[in-house]
């Protein structure tokens, strides 16, 4: 929940009082039009309980609102504590007045003070976040399936046994599963068995969607026998055909393999009453769309950007990543909102960090301290090999998005022929990042 405004303020910036939770939640609601049920209200009220509040104050009005959940993120090699700000409102009322500057300027410290170098975001209005530093850094597309003939692919499927299994049991049976899949791509938040219930399968109903457009509750599909450690699994929800063809919502999908992943799309493309699969929400490079036989049965949807990222400390995050090629460059850092990140460094991965993209697949190290990678982040007074905003570097972090991009965009600048290239190759994933949840 994200919205705008600009300039100045003599707002009173503070701690938001627990005692002011449900004047909070009226404000979000009020900006973004919403009139949840109280089950979603509820949940609402324990996400901005549990996590960092802002509010701004004008006399004795709540006039804004800002929240953050505390959440681990993955980063190649690596994970790193996040703040996944929310419930970003001002009030129509108190626009242009500088709130969300200040509010904005008060989640950096809380930030600091929380010991999280990286923000993250998903903006209902993207226009307004790069001024605070963040950009795009993980990207989804939208898929579906024709689902009225047996999907075709390249490949065999898994052959192990296909199951249904209670929604109730999925957290404990797959939680091992999810988090084996975690280092493979960064962009990604650990879960505990709250977040597996609430967030990923909504078993309460609580979410602003449930229950809308007619879909049923969620199921659970697992690969594997009974007593073993399923090869992948998919949650999905199913719309049988009334005033329109039956659909399979996708919600989501991990598999460990291709075929398995070839065995659960095509389980869910021969479910019966329906024609179409739906998934919203898929990494860019899903091999989905390469084990298709047919591109005219698989179709992309859409392609957009998902999570928007922010490097409060830009020193701890580059220093606990790993890194795919060694790399010694100076880059002078833009950071308006941040002085401290901004300025002339010159950043080393030592041979340690060289252990190329397809060797990141193991388990990440959440307790690995910055700095002990190898990675150096120091001041010099050295000629900048590469001049790029700390918006841009955001965008490029997890690896998503190569620098090149930017530099043909006119939005960095290379000095060094060549050094975008060499940083290029050292901030390169085996898979792309990718970011299943919006919350």
């Amino acid at each position: 929940m994200t919205t705008d405004d600009a300039a100045h303020a003599t707002t009173d910036i503070r701690e938001l009082a627990e005692a002011d939770l449900d004047r909070a939640l009226e404000l979000s609601y009020t900006v973004f039009h919403l009139k949840p049920g109280d089950r979603t209200r509820s949940f609402h009220r324990d996400l901005l309980r549990d996590g960092l509040r802002i509010g701004a104050y004008d006399g004795g009005q709540l006039a804004g609102l800002t929240g953050a959940h505390r959440r681990t993120m993955t980063v190649p090699g690596s994970q790193l504590p996040c703040a996944a700000v929310d419930f970003v409102s001002v009030l129509p009322t108190h626009r242009r007045r500088g709130i969300l500057n200040s509010m904005m300027d008060e989640l950096w410290r809380r930030c600091a003070a929380d010991g999280r170098p990286l923000a993250c975001l998903w903006p209902s209005e993207s226009a307004i976040y790069g001024r605070y530093g963040f950009g795009a850094a993980t990207g989804t597309y939208g898929i579906e399936i024709d689902a009225s003939r047996p999907l075709a692919l390249r490949s065999a499927p898994d052959s192990r046994p296909l199951r249904l299994i209670d929604p109730a049991e999925a957290p404990a049976m797959l939680a091992p599963r999810f988090d084996a899949t975690l280092p493979q791509r960064a962009g990604r938040f650990t879960r505990d068995g709250n977040w597996w219930r609430t967030g990923a399968l909504d078993l309460d109903g609580v979410r602003m969607d449930a229950g809308q457009d007619g879909f049923g509750p969620a199921r659970v599909v697992v690969l594997g026998a009974p007593g073993e450690q399923p090869g992948g699994y998919a949650f999905y929800r199913t719309r049988g055909p009334g005033e329109g063809p039956g659909v399979v919502r996708v919600d989501e999908l991990e598999a460990e393999s291709a075929p398995a992943a070839a065995a659960l799309w095509s389980y869910l493309a021969s479910i019966d009453l329906t024609s179409t699969v739906r998934a919203g929400s898929r990494p860019a490079d899903d091999p989905l769309l390469y084990l298709a036989a047919d591109r005219d049965q698989v179709r992309v949807t859409g392609q957009e950007p998902n999570l928007w990222l922010r490097l409060v400390d830009v020193r701890t995050a580059l220093t606990a990543r790993s890194w795919a090629a060694p790399v010694d460059l100076v880059l002078d850092l833009r950071d308006t909102a941040l002085p401290a990140n901004a300025g002339r460094f010159r950043l080393t991965t030592g041979p340690a960090d060289a252990t190329g993209p397809a060797d990141r697949t193991g388990p990440a190290d959440s307790t690995r301290p910055a700095g002990s990678s190898g990675t150096t982040w120091e001041p010099t007074h050295d000629a900048p090999d590469i001049s790029l905003d700390v918006r841009e570097l955001a965008s490029c972090y997890l690896g998503g998005t190569p620098l090149r991009h930017f530099v043909h965009a006119g939005l960095a600048t290379e000095h060094t022929p060549g050094a975008v290239r060499r940083l290029d190759a050292a901030l390169e994933t085996a898979w792309l990042p990718f970011t299943g949840e919006n919350h």
